[in-house]
């Protein structure tokens, strides 16, 4: 065992189930391991990496504001945040609205939750008691926090933390008719992921996304679109519910970001849109959660949105959403073209792409059997030793999160790893 094995296995928490793997190095879609190995990443931190690692810009962004100001209090006005705020607001969405910054997704989660609360007591039931029940869906993926694991409806997530926070109703993803039958005197909002990443890239269907901005409307409730993952340009759009019904048809009402939006610095944020709540006191929603109501130490810090800044100049100024769209549907119809035994389907929503795999051709490897590992990650360690980064989501699906402005011919490096590897399963 080596001296770094010795102190992950002595000193860090057994939380993650690692893969024996050291990386070192990163430059654009490329990683180095401690040993100098090189391997195409098309993992990207998880959707962190929007333009591959260490970005000359973002560096660059990041260089002079460490050596300007790193860190000031939120008592105070940060300048950055205003600037950050009105690309998200105007070149991101085009919908007038005000943006929070927090660290994560997890936390603009929690600040959608409270959100939705506050619109609750804003907007009470019949008798003046507030109302306060968040519907999610089966499948989803919110985050680790009380709060955001409870509105993940997936028991795998929720196992030996109970008694979990009151207030979620779970339905089947794309169930109109089950939606439709979860609202009831107690509902302030529906949060759902435009495509649900961590269970295989799965996305919501225009009718039943359709049906919650309808149910919204006729029931007074909040619309909460959770684009941590999807967000930002990742679908070939920059707003990840515009790839499954284009244009300004739905207004969702709040949205949550991390991942895409930091370049892997810790940054994330939550935007409300300038819409009324309705209240005697004629709040506006952007404006509810007001001085005392939500705060965080270091969300939204000068070095924070300067990364942040650097990484959404580029993301805008290239055009990467468009790329992303092109070069995904790319993809998607070079493997399809293999008729691989071992590849059931492919979903792609821009550089957001699901390898459905054939689980039991896998599970009928003798070598699989051997593993004790979900096929999804057994697969998947077979493409990193073939020197290719994946992230494995659910059981049966490799997903493929690479750089935003991934090239053809990286793409095609990819593909030919993929087709070799599963080329060998049978």
């Amino acid at each position: 065992m080596s001296d770094s094995d010795s102190l992950i296995s002595q000193y860090v928490m057994p939380n993650y189930g690692r893969y024996d793997f050291w990386p070192e190095r990163g430059q654009g879609a490329r990683v180095w391991d401690r040993d100098g190995r090189e391997y195409l990443d098309f993992a990207g931190g998880v959707a962190v990496c929007p333009l591959g690692h260490c970005h000359p810009e973002v560096v660059q962004a990041i260089s002079q504001q460490a050596a300007t100001l790193i860190h000031v209090s939120n008592w105070y006005n940060i300048r950055q945040q205003g600037e950050l705020a009105k690309m998200l607001v105007e070149d991101v969405l085009g919908i007038p609205g005000k943006c929070f910054f927090s660290n994560s997704g997890a936390e603009a989660n929690e600040g959608l939750i409270k959100l939705a609360r506050k619109f609750g007591v804003a907007r009470p039931k019949a008798d003046g008691s507030p109302r306060y029940e968040i519907i999610t869906c089966t499948g989803s993926f919110h985050g680790r926090t009380f709060a955001t694991m409870t509105a993940t409806a997936q028991e795998k997530i929720h196992g030996g933390f109970g008694p979990l926070v009151p207030g979620f109703k779970y339905v089947t993803f794309n169930d109109v008719a089950e939606l439709k039958a979860a609202v009831n005197e107690n509902t302030i909002a529906i949060l759902l992921e435009p495509v649900q990443g961590e269970s295989g890239v799965n996305p919501v269907t225009p009718e039943f996304l359709r049906v919650a901005a309808q149910l919204r409307d006729q029931h007074d409730l909040l619309l909460l679109l959770d684009e941590v993952q999807c967000g930002l340009g990742r679908t070939g759009e920059l707003a990840g519910w515009r790839s499954i019904v284009p244009g300004d048809e739905i207004l969702p009402d709040a949205i949550s970001w991390a991942k895409s939006i930091g370049s892997g610095y810790p940054l994330g944020s939550f935007w409300a849109r300038d819409r009324a709540v309705g209240d005697a006191a004629g709040t506006r929603l952007c404006n509810l959660l007001s001085a005392g109501t939500h705060g965080t130490t270091y969300g939204g810090s000068p070095l924070a949105c300067a990364t942040g800044m650097a990484t959404l100049n580029v993301i805008l100024r290239d055009n990467l959403a468009a790329h992303a769209k092109t070069m995904g549907a790319f993809i998607a119809s070079e493997a399809l073209a293999w008729k691989l035994p071992a590849l059931s389907e492919v979903r792609a929503f821009g550089f957001m792409i699901g390898f459905e795999l054939n689980t039991p051709l896998i599970e009928a490897n003798e070598a699989f059997k051997a593993s004790g590992k979900l096929p999804s990650i057994w697969v998947a360690k077979l493409l990193m030793d073939a020197g290719l980064l994946v992230v494995p989501a659910g059981p049966k699906v490799i997903r493929w999160l690479a750089p935003m402005n991934t090239t053809e011919a990286e793409a095609r490096e990819g593909l030919g790893i993929m087709q070799s590897v599963l080329s060998g399963l049978g």
